[in-house]
């Protein structure tokens, strides 16, 4: 080593990236809501892809309906799952920067 080398400063030294929190109820919450991210994300793609075939007239009344019915259970079922994780809608809309938000708001 030369003596340049030993006399670094140690604020010069990069510093290692800030640890990832292991907390056990950071990480679930974490995980939980990434999870129901990625969930809401689908329901809302299968919900527009419902209004557009409708709107085509691709199916009939009886797919109507139990699209209709299931669309409206799943939205039900991710308000109780929100609820349970003390997790709201914005919660689970991540930032994309400037793309914007990954979900819908309308």
């Amino acid at each position: 080593m030369t003596d340049a080398e030993h006399n670094v400063n140690p604020v010069d030294v990069p510093t290692p990236r800030q640890r990832i929190n292991s907390d056990p109820a950071t990480v679930e919450r974490g995980l939980v809501s990434l999870v129901l991210t990625l969930v809401e994300l689908l329901r809302q793609l299968m919900e527009r892809q419902a209004i557009r075939r409708v709107d085509h007239g691709d199916l009939t009344d009886e797919q109507i309906e139990r699209i209709g019915t299931t669309l409206m259970l799943l939205e039900e079922k991710m308000a109780e799952l929100r609820d349970h994780f003390d997790l709201t809608p914005e919660d689970l809309n991540i930032d994309l920067g400037p793309l914007g938000p990954l979900l819908s708001t309308d």
